[in-house]
């Protein structure tokens, strides 16, 4: 056999040898060959897993050369145009929405940053589904926006590619294809759940022949070309598919195939066949066809769903089966079985029946370049669209699957040309109508909407799994992604059958989610179905009805328009039919979903605002109308009903559904076509009828009665208010919103923005979230509108983020100009947008602060007035409801009702009803000829009013009204007046005067009359079509309304005298509310200004109308001149009973009670606040005399202290100890301070590199190894100080307590449950005053200043004296303090000290846990205390006084404490520093059997260590000569280090010459007193050792002799020793209460040395050297600086330039900083969103930067956890001792780690408009905020992230 002999031999070999045969003329031998090697190698039996049949595959397609090498090659030819890049979900992408012709346009980071989009409305994005990179493709975006390398049109240019090149690939990959599908038919089994694992299996081990195949796509556009070829060619496919006939395997695997194709259709085979029995049942007659669309006669399949035996069941489908008729007969193949024509088809279905394999997806993405593949591939999904989504209702990982297929489609759909193709020639619209119906049929339900019992209507269930989980969207966005194209939407609105479908469609949703009011009980199981239903609405029906209005936008698609409303109107008649409504709806029940309604009124509008089509030609007869009105109507009074507590015992949910009817995203597409449909019924339906029907909807009927009681049949007592308030601003609404009747897409914008602004200040994308979006897209550049911005600078100013000091962060906001509060706030318009109720009050309350601020108003302002639009003509019949008789009794009743003081009206009230009148009076009825009387003399209202105008009826006077009272109202007891009163005056010629026989005239009040009202019009219309349907409804309606609620009172008619006009009623009113008699006088209509008139209260809103209604009539203006000039006489309210009177003053207390509360709680909140400033401002210097360690108390005889907690004071005993509250924590921010001025940057490309070496933490460490490699541990341990890293800082809020009641306190919290930030457990606690963070008391000592008068009085003693007294002290063997509870509780604070911090920040020395590691550390916790307030005063103590952080020091108490614990050592004589340091010792002769190391010579020790050591052991307290006496002692040591360490940077000739002129001056008198003298002894002393200096002579000097001048070394000398006088002088200031005198900066030195008492009085310093004239030797100069010399030089083992890192100290470091970022977050963004960690070489999921050293860690990552502990956590501790800041790159948010807590602190980096964008979620240019970051950095060096940020949580180790 030939192939067993080629698979023998080396492949390389034969894929050359195989190549060559194939390249010949005659190839026939070449090809059997190949063929037999490949029947061989890729054998479908062998496992997939085994890799030999690729390395076969890559060698012979490669033709003998090295696959790399060919990959090289052939992408040398690559010509493709497209980038086409394919990415997964979580890429990064960028969407430039300036450059994009398709909204889904998408590029990847590479192709953005080599385009031109400076200045584009761009914005980067985390893939949700995947995509691919669009650049190159001119259909989806312009051209401009292409990337230098996909703008060159490079395919013209390439050579072509030469034929044997890719002979080789177009014979073996056909075979390769086919393996790869053999092996995914025999691994496929029908799904029962055992094999759901068998499928992943299969796809792993398939995993690298389908890389195989995404690699070959990479190869550029030759190879995607053959493959192509290969994929589409049917021949290739009907050879290989079945298999060869003697090959068993393959036959089996091919009928595997063919099995699982047969259940490809829509419907399964065996549905099939019950279909057919189904339609015998049904007697319809759709044949197989129809029957299987509908899956069978109950939703979903039999088999499944036990719903067999329903009795309906075959009626509901014949029912259903009637809207689908025309789909099945249509197209049969949408239906069908697949059948296969090519690979490309089996392994699209394969890919699909696999549930998207993700490697699958992207290899028949990445072919897509190829225009050719595009279009098969396209035909070929829309061919498996139906099997597509069929497949994904099963699926069970249904989102992965939705985001897959997604990914598909979108690449596909999104191509006008493409989509308006596969439209035409594959019916992609009747595909996707169907298969949405098929998918919503699964889970219909019968409606119970209206009457339960004979409903025939179904509706989608929503708690279905399909729409919980909105497995319907990849269809849905789909189907609104090919209606963007103008041409396939065309297609659509012009197909009748489709659109009758499309309307079934969505009258599944019509009606669904419906609510019950419960009325007893509470519900047990508040159900979430809202979300599903509000979602389904939106996605389902409003999108594509948005997409579809877009393109109804001129006058040449007026036929689309009319034919969508003929199908709503068509198919809402059905609906009604179906629930079987007639005319009144059923109580108790509102459904939020009319999306019927809302088409209907949407494409209504678009008619007439942008096609110029008539109205009435659109609109049904009357009846229709009337019936279309009810279930918008309903909804808003079931808002009403919400809102006023009615559905309380349907638990929140029900709120939840009345918040998103209205919230932005929602309302466009539902409250407002709601109120517009209303408001055309209104306009084109009887005015009286409308309104009674409104408040009859509204369940208020009975409210309004002239009567002061009366009983309301459907309302408790406390609802009534609210649900007036509710009817009525509804009717202001309806009669004032402009948004569809004629306001332009810039009004309505202007609108919107303005209603937001005014509720809340905004941020940029709030007011973007804010905005509904449809009508007016905030993105794009609409022609002539009005942009976004724009619009935002004409209306809001922008403030800019500011910070306050108590660290929350404030965003940049927009606040409304003062012009648009002026003119422009709409409160009408704000109440129609809150979500949220508090909103209203929040822009009033604004609005009153404004009017306040500007002095226009100064009380309590009402809702202003605003100017309306015009109408619309077309909408004029909506004036008509201000001006029907109906409106105005209501008016006058109301008004009538608030003067009376009758219960349940309210202000609300009244302002509402001032605004009907006032619209009333702006928009007049224009047509009605003013002698018109209404004709029907036997109206009911005619008795009320003579005409419908306003402006007449204003001043018509009601003499007299019949009500229908309970037996026990106050008006009962009146007889009935006399018959004289008939003689009713009447102020109007226009009212008839009443004739004798008045009762007739006079009739019933309106109780009933609204009602009957509505009734007999509702009746004249119904009868004109359909006489008996009424009847048989009537009395069903009726019986529900009268429910005796108990045995109500009997009502009585009873005659009331009113003789009152609207206009009478509006003056008394002014009065009431003005609280004055007459407070209009007659003439007050003539010195009016109407210029004031815009903002005010009731008053002014009553002026206003009156003024407006006299300028339109002469009459009008009369009869307020007669009604003013009558002054009247106070009338008593005559109708209050005494119990109302009663009622009235119990509100008038309660008011009174509110007020005072108010004041008392506004008092308490303003003293709060001034104690806030003073205990927790970080800025302001302390004011109060808490914890203030000045002088003053130094002098008082016992120091008093107040507990917090039980609120004495007194003294701090041995006994009762008081304390301190304090923070301990471990701090390394000193040890991160560098040398220079300036932060590091932060890397951000692999050439920048931070080096940690240059840090003060490093250098004290590296100094300490060095000195322990040379010299006695012992003495190391003392000669420098640790707690650089890791020191122990002590803060505190300035509160003391009893230690006794801390511990209590203590008890109490850790038997408190409630969760805080806090662990009890480590000690932490909130102090109880301030609750500010602490975890530890230091207790106080008692006394403290009985001694002051020996302790601070100056000293004349001589220094030699002194220093005798210092050492006697020193030896004084140190006595234990008795034990005491005090003494115990310091103890226990050491303890506290050394838990604050990690261990391995105490152990330095040698030996762990000796005394001299102990020693070291406590004296370290000074000094660390020490330099950390040096550093917050900015590193001098040039500004003096106290400062913010010597505010929180609590260093003497922390002083004392440490000296308690540091007594327990003495210090070996022998070995003490001070006789070192003050006396010349003779060298002891032991060197010969001291085999110990030697101890550190002075001048390599730390002087302000020696410093602290010295003050803390010896006896407290400690008087102040002596404290003077060592600091000056040490000083001479420092002095001497400065000298020796300058002398190092001399050249050696400087060093000649300096020597030799010092070396005669130091015979003079004062020779130890100048440092020339001494220089040049340090200098002559140190050369006797040639090592230390010989280190610099080969340098050559680098400084010339003349740069070291006199001056220059005084100053370099200053420098050297500044660091120590300013520590001696902090720790004085501590210790002795000593102030500190600020100075400038040049004479810090001076001033600190005068304040130590350096300066010897007389010899005050006038020369310019002064360093030296600070001195004061207590022995010869020269003899001991000889000895600290000789100490150096003398070290044998030491090699010279370690002597001399030892010998140049220097203590100067610069201000601790944070890392410097870079302005722009993209830069670090792209470089480290990618970037691998160093430790697991992984891209981690949550990458983050330290912001303190640079380090880049994995958040949260598993991969890089030690001990439990993540690497963030663990970062935190190496870096900062436990404190970690870092930057999270994903989300460009900060960090706070502190010990075992973390908390989010904000972002540094802010977009345009001074926004943070957390998580990157709008993906908008984000840029450095400074002020932030600043505050970020100050709160890291001054510790205060624990009392600044409040929301801190526990992080267990896992961040």
């Amino acid at each position: 056999m030939m192939a067993a002999s080629l698979l023998r031999r080396d492949k390389k070999a034969t894929a050359t040898h195989l190549k060559a045969d194939l390249t010949q003329a005659d190839n026939s031998s070449g090809l059997r060959q190949l063929h037999e090697l490949l029947d061989n190698v890729l054998n479908p039996e062998k496992p997939a897993a085994d890799t030999e049949a690729l390395d076969w595959c890559k060698c012979l397609i490669a033709g003998g050369e090295g696959f790399e090498e060919f990959c090289r090659t052939v992408r040398s030819y690559d010509n493709a145009t497209l980038c086409g890049l394919v990415w997964t979900a979580n890429f990064v992408a960028y969407r430039c929405r300036t450059c994009g012709i398709s909204p889904c346009m998408s590029l990847c980071a590479e192709c953005f940053n080599n385009g031109e989009h400076t200045g584009h409305d761009f914005n980067m994005f985390r893939s949700q589904a995947g995509g691919a990179c669009d650049c190159g493709d001119s259909n989806v975006m312009r051209e401009s926006g292409f990337c230098f390398r996909h703008r060159l049109r490079t395919g013209e240019n390439v050579p072509t590619i030469p034929r044997d090149l890719l002979l080789m690939s177009e014979m073996v990959l056909p075979r390769f294809i086919l393996c790869i599908i053999q092996y995914l038919r025999d691994g496929y089994t029908e799904a029962d759940n055992s094999s759901e694992r068998d499928l992943q299996k299969v796809l792993q081990q398939l995993e690298p022949q389908i890389s195989f195949l995404e690699e070959l796509t990479k190869m550029g556009g030759a190879m995607r070309t053959v493959l192509t070829k290969i994929l589409t060619n049917q021949q290739t496919f009907k050879e290989l598919s079945m298999g060869q006939e003697d090959n068993l395997y393959a036959k089996k695997n091919y009928e595997k195939y063919l099995s699982a194709l047969k259940n490809s259709g829509l419907v399964s085979v065996e549905e099939k066949s019950q279909g057919a029995a189904a339609d015998a049942v049904a007697g319809a007659e759709g044949g197989a066809g129809a029957m299987s669309l509908l899956g069978g006669s109950v939703p979903g399949s039999p088999n499944e769903s036990g719903k067999d035996e329903d009795p309906d069941a075959g009626q509901s489908v014949g029912q259903r089966k009637r809207v689908k008729l025309s789909s099945s007969t249509k197209d049969h193949c949408i239906i069908e079985s697949l059948k296969h024509k090519c690979f490309l088809e089996e392994l699209l279905f394969w890919t699909i029946k696999y549930e998207f394999p993700q490697k699958m997806v992207t290899f028949l993405l990445n072919m897509l370049p190829d225009q050719d593949y595009k279009i098969t591939f396209t035909k070929t999904f829309v061919q498996h669209y139906a099997f597509i989504m069929k497949t994904l209702m099963k699926s069970h990982e249904s989102d992965t699957m939705s985001n897959r297929i997604v990914h598909i489609s979108v690449q596909l759909f999104s191509n006008e040309e493409l989509a308006r193709h596969v439209t035409e020639e594959c019916q992609l619209l009747d595909i996707m109508v169907t298969v949405l119906l098929y998918m919503m049929e699964s889970c219909l339900i019968k409606s119970e909407l209206q009457d339960e019992e004979s409903n025939r209507h179904v509706v989608v269930n929503c708690s279905e799994a399909l729409l919980k989980n909105n497995t319907y969207w990849p269809l849905v966005s789909d189907f609104i992604n090919i209606l963007s194209h103008q041409s396939v939407a065309k297609k659509f609105l012009e197909d009748h059958s489709l659109l009758m479908l499309w309307m079934s469609f969505v009258s599944f949703f019509q009606g669904m989610n419906l609510n019950k009011r419960e009325l007893n009980e509470h519900v047990e199981f508040e159900s979430q179905t809202y979300y599903a239903a509000f979602a389904a609405e939106l996605e389902a029906c409003a999108q594509p009805m948005w997409g579809l209005l877009t393109h109804c936008k001129v006058k040449d698609t007026q036929e689309y328009t009319k034919t969508v409303v003929r199908y709503c109107l068509e198919t809402l008649q059905i609906w009604f039919d179906a629930i079987g409504f007639i005319d009144e709806p059923t109580p108790n029940q509102v459904t939020f979903h009319l999306p019927l309604h809302r088409y209907y009124a949407m494409f209504l509008s678009k008619a007439v605002k942008c096609q110029e089509l008539d109205l009435d030609s659109l609109l049904p007869d009357q009846e229709m109308l009337m019936k279309i009105m009810v279930h918008p109507l309903q909804i808003q009074a079931c808002l009403s009903e919400i809102h006023s507590n009615m559905w309380v015992r349907n638990g929140l949910q029900i709120k939840g559904q009345a918040m998103t009817y209205v919230q932005s995203h929602f309302c466009n597409s539902m409250i407002d076509p709601d109120i517009y449909l209303l408001q055309v019924c209104a306009s084109r339906l009887d005015p009286d009828y409308f309104i009674s029907s409104v408040f009859e909807r509204f369940k208020v009927v009975d409210l309004l009665t002239m009567a002061s009681q009366h009983q309301n049949a459907v309302l408790d007592s406390e609802q009534e208010r609210p649900m007036l308030e509710g009817a009525l601003t509804f009717l202001v609404i309806l009669t004032s919103l402009r948004i569809h009747l004629g306001m332009s897409d810039d009004e309505i914008l202007r609108a919107e923005m303005v209603s937001q602004l005014c509720m809340n200040d905004r941020t940029h994308s709030a007011l973007l979230d804010l905005i509904p979006e449809n009508p007016n897209p905030k993105s794009g550049n609409v022609s002539g509108a009005c942009s976004f911005e724009e619009m935002l600078s004409a209306v809001a100013d922008f403030k800019a983020p500011v910070f306050e000091p108590g660290g929350s962060m404030q965003q940049g906001m927009y606040t409304p100009k003062a012009e648009v509060w002026e003119k422009e706030f709409d409160p009408i318009m704000v109440v129609l947008r809150t979500v949220y109720r508090r909103d209203v009050q929040s822009a009033m309350d604004r609005y009153a602060a404004f009017l306040k601020q500007t002095g226009i108003h100064t009380g309590n302002p009402w809702p202003p007035y605003k100017e309306r639009t015009p109408l619309h003509t077309c909408y004029k019949g909506l004036i008509r409801l201000l001006h029907c008789k109906t409106l105005h009794i209501v008016i006058f009743t109301l008004l009538y009702k608030i003067w009376m003081d009758h219960q349940n009206m309210s202000e609300h009230v009244l302002c509402m009803v001032l605004y009907l009148i006032e619209l009333g009076l702006d928009n007049q009825v224009h047509d009605m000829k003013p002698d018109e009387e209404p004709c029907i003399e036997e109206h009911c209202h005619d008795s009320w009013f003579p005409g419908t105008n306003l402006l007449s009826n204003l001043h018509h006077v009601i003499n007299f009204v019949r009500v229908r009272v309970p037996e026990t109202a106050p008006e009962v007891k009146k007889e009935a007046p006399a018959s004289t009163s008939s003689e009713a005056s009447s102020y109007g010629q226009n009212s008839r005067r009443l004739s004798g026989n008045w009762r007739e005239n006079v009739r019933e009040a309106q109780v009933f009359s609204l009602v009957a009202e509505r009734r007999r019009k509702f009746q004249e219309i119904i009868n004109r079509s359909n006489t008996e349907a009424a009847q048989v409804v009537r009395p069903k309606s009726s019986s529900t309304r009268w429910v005796p609620p108990g045995t109500p009172p009997q009502l009585v008619t009873e005659i009331l005298e009113i003789r009152e006009s609207m206009l009478s009623l509006l003056i008394k009113l002014h009065q009431k509310l003005s609280s004055k008699q007459n407070s209009l006088s007659a003439s007050w209509l003539e010195d009016m200004d109407t210029s004031r008139h815009a903002h005010g209260d009731g008053i002014t809103a009553i002026e206003r109308i009156l003024t407006k209604a006299a300028t339109r009539s002469c009459q009008i203006k009369r009869s307020i001149q007669d009604i003013c000039g009558k002054v009247y006489p106070p009338v008593p309210p005559k109708k209050n009973s005494p119990t109302d009177k009663k009622t009235m003053d119990k509100e008038e207390r309660r008011q009174r009670a509110r007020e005072r509360q108010q004041k008392l709680l506004a008092e308490f909140a303003s003293r709060q606040k001034s104690f806030m400033e003073t205990a927790m401002d970080v800025e302001l210097p302390d004011t109060e005399a808490t914890m203030d360690l000045g002088p003053a108390e130094v002098m008082e005889s016992e120091m008093l202290y107040d507990c917090v907690i039980c609120g004495q004071s007194g003294p701090s005993t041995e006994d009762r100890p008081t304390g301190l509250v304090v923070l301990l924590q471990a701090s390394s921010v000193l040890g991160h301070r560098s040398k220079s001025k300036d932060a590091k940057k932060l890397p951000t490309s692999d050439e920048e590199h931070i080096y940690p070496s240059d840090t003060c933490g490093v250098a004290h460490d590296v100094r300490l190894t060095l000195m322990q490699r040379f010299f006695k541990d012992s003495s190391c341990l003392q000669s420098v100080s640790i707690g650089w890293d890791g020191g122990v800082y002590v803060q505190t809020c300035g509160h003391t307590l009893h230690i006794d009641c801390h511990k209590s306190y203590m008890e109490s919290l850790r038997n408190d449950q409630v969760l805080q930030g806090f662990s009890v457990d480590k000690g932490e606690f909130t102090c109880p005053l301030c609750r500010q963070f602490a975890n530890s008391v230091i207790p106080c000592r008692p006394g403290r200043g009985t001694e002051a008068g020996a302790w601070h009085s100056p000293t004349n003693k001589k220094t030699c004296v002194l220093v005798k007294e210092v050492e006697e002290l020193q030896e004084k063997i140190s006595f234990f303090p008795t034990e005491s509870n005090l003494s115990r509780e310091m103890e226990l604070v050491i303890k506290d000290i050394k838990n604050a911090t990690q261990k391995k920040y105490m152990d330095y020395g040698k030996n762990p846990g000796s005394p001299d590691n102990d020693f070291l550390f406590m004296y370290s916790v000074a000094r660390t205390n020490l330099e950390l307030e040096l550093v917050h005063r900015g590193g001098n103590l040039c500004s003096g006084g106290a400062s913010a952080a010597a505010k929180r020091s609590c260093l003497n108490q922390l002083f004392h404490v440490l000296a308690m614990h540091m007594r327990l050592y003495s210090i070996d004589s022998a070995y003490n520093p001070w006789t070192k340091l003050t006396q010349t010792v003779h060298s002891r002769q032991s060197d010969g059997f001291d085999e110990e190391r030697p101890e550190v010579p002075m001048l390599f020790r730390d002087v302000p260590s020696l410093l602290i050591i010295f003050i803390l052991t010896m006896p407290q307290p400690l008087r102040k000569e002596h404290f003077t006496c060592v600091v000056k002692m040490l000083y001479n040591l420092q002095f001497t280090q400065a000298l020796a360490a300058l002398s190092t940077k001399f050249s050696s000739e400087e060093r000649q010459a300096w020597s030799s002129s010092g070396a005669l001056k130091r015979k003079t008198a004062n020779g130890d007193k100048t440092f020339d003298a001494l220089l040049s002894h340090v200098i002559s002393e140190l050369s006797e050792d040639v090592c230390v200096y010989s280190m610099n002579t080969e340098e050559t000097p680098v400084l010339s002799s003349s740069v070291w001048s006199p001056q220059s070394v005084e100053f370099g000398l200053q420098q050297f020793c500044l660091p120590f006088l300013r520590l001696s002088c902090l720790l004085q200031h501590h210790l002795y209460g000593d102030n500190l005198s600020g100075c400038p900066e040049q004479e810090e030195f001076v001033s600190l040395a005068t304040s130590l008492g350096l300066f010897s009085s007389a010899s005050q310093p006038s020369s310019s050297v002064l360093t030296a004239l600070c001195l004061e030797w207590p022995v010869s100069a020269f003899d001991l600086i000889s000895q600290w010399c000789r100490e150096v030089t003398g070290l044998s083992q030491m090699q010279a330039e370690q002597s001399l890192t030892l010998l140049v100290q220097d203590p100067e470091w610069a201000a601790p900083r944070l890392l410097q970022l870079p302005d722009n977050y993209n830069v670090i963004f792209q470089y480290y969103h990618r970037k691998t960690c160093t430790v697991c070489k992984k891209v981690p999921k949550d990458p983050a930067l330290c912001l303190v050293c640079g380090a880049f860690v994995c958040l949260k990552g598993v991969c890089c956890k030690q001990q439990g502990i993540c690497e963030c956590v663990l970062h935190s501790q190496h870096c900062g001792a436990a404190t970690g800041i870092f930057l999270l790159i994903n989300a460009s948010v900060i960090i706070i780690i502190r010990g075992h807590r973390f908390c989010l602190w904000g972002s540094v980096y802010l977009d345009a408009h001074g926004e943070e964008d957390r998580d990157l979620r709008r993906g908008k240019p984000l840029f450095l905020c400074e002020e932030r970051y600043r505050v970020l950095e100050q709160q890291w060096v001054s510790h205060t992230f624990d009392h600044i940020n409040k929301r801190w949580g526990p992080h267990y180790n896992g961040l």
